[in-house]
């Protein structure tokens, strides 16, 4: 148990353990043997890290299907979510056996996990949950964000997503919607009347999301540049932005406007200004040291901060942003996981930043990240011993 609770601090706590680590701590949850909350919630969130042991994983699955009225839902749900974070289709039968008959298990209601399975494989398993009166937050908001990263691949969901603009979740329909496109195109009334008010369900922040959706579903840009322009002229603008970079030149009247929200006090409205300007007039240089600004690398994953953000938009810039190269390798060679919030997330959170920093460093600087030193090997302590940073060694652990 302390090979385990060492090897499972290591994967929680380092972007790059030693294999051995991931070894160990896939074999526990696997085994008919006792394991712990923390490893199976590491288990959950690996994704490709743990592909090289994705046929034991099945083959640990499969047998607990043997097995399935004493096996308890969970450690079938760890399996199968861990298949799922790989994009590994065998995790498709534990999917459909854990939703038959009601709702969405709450460890499924991880859509950054199931979005690595193809929307045509899984799509067929989330309609049942979906069409169901809509009565958990947790669940539907789920559900309405892995639709949405699907885009035009979720259109079968079309009917039950426009159901969903009655529903206290009608922000983020109107996000699947757009995110949808020309296939969502019955909706463009509704969405019409969400974004002028008309719609007894239209919100507070319901028309320039609604107005958006309407241009993405209809291609007419109208509606959209009136009310997300009105609410940049107002100041207000940090919820119409990035409706506005979405348009592009398009919404070139809108450019000084924009500019004008590069020194707005807020982090997140000066990040989106920035981009949006770019998007719109193509003019990088007022806007990358604005996104550089933002681009801490202390950074622990605390949401009020817009780091990941900003590093995603200095990659869409690509080379024009080559300043942001030494920084962004820095951050990428780091060996510590992002901390924030909760150690339960830590691994998706973490794995999506290094994410979104090599891709951002690959369309600056084709080749750089590739380029980056290794980080020195790792040796843990066991649990007993003192706080200490991956100095000190213990090799006896092996």
């Amino acid at each position: 148990m302390r090979r385990l609770d060492a090897a499972t601090k290591a994967v929680l706590r380092y972007r790059r353990p030693e294999p051995w680590c991931w070894e160990v701590v896939v074999k526990a949850v696997c085994d008919d043997m006792h394991t712990t909350w923390d490893a199976d919630h590491a288990v959950i969130q690996a994704g490709p890290a743990v592909s090289a042991y994705a046929d034991q994983i099945a083959a640990s699955l499969k047998r607990r299907f043997g097995i399935f009225t004493r096996a308890s839902a969970h450690e079938v749900e760890t399996l199968t979510l861990a298949l799922a974070g790989m994009g590994d289709l065998r995790a498709m039968p534990g999917l459909r056996s854990l939703a038959q008959g009601g709702p969405l298990p709450y460890g499924f209601r991880r859509p950054r996990i199931l979005a690595a399975l193809p929307a045509s494989e899984l799509l067929p398993a989330v309609l049942p949950d979906l069409r169901r009166e809509p009565v958990d937050y947790h669940a539907s908001t789920a559900v309405l964000e892995l639709l949405a990263g699907w885009g035009p691949d979720a259109a079968p969901a079309v009917p039950e997503v426009v159901r969903h603009l009655d529903t206290p979740y009608a922000y983020d329909a109107l996000r699947v919607l757009g995110r949808i496109g020309a296939p969502a195109a019955v909706a463009a009334d509704r969405l019409a009347a969400f974004a002028t008010g008309r719609d007894p369900h239209s919100g507070r922040h319901h028309p320039r999301r609604a107005a958006w959706a309407h241009w993405r579903v209809t291609g007419d840009p109208t509606l959209a540049l009136d009310v997300c322009g009105a609410a940049v002229r107002s100041g207000t603008g940090s919820h119409g932005l990035p409706f506005l970079a979405d348009l592009g030149p398009l919404a070139a009247a809108r450019a000084d406007a924009v500019r004008g929200l590069m020194e707005s006090p807020g982090a997140w409205t000066r990040v989106a200004a920035a981009y949006a300007y770019w998007r719109i007039t193509g003019d990088p240089e007022p806007a990358v040291p604005v996104l550089l600004a933002e681009v801490d690398t202390a950074w622990t994953g605390h949401p009020a901060m817009p780091v990941r953000e900003a590093v995603r938009r200095l990659g869409e810039i690509g080379a024009p942003a080559a300043t942001a190269v030494p920084l962004l390798g820095g951050i990428l060679a780091q060996e510590e996981r992002l901390s924030y919030p909760y150690e339960r997330e830590r691994i998706l959170l973490d794995t999506a930043y290094v994410r979104t920093l090599t891709e951002a460093l690959e369309r600056i600087a084709p080749g750089a990240a590739g380029s980056l030193p290794a980080p020195p090997s790792k040796e843990l302590v066991p649990a007993s011993a003192p706080s200490a940073g991956p100095g000190f060694l213990r090799r006896w652990l092996r």
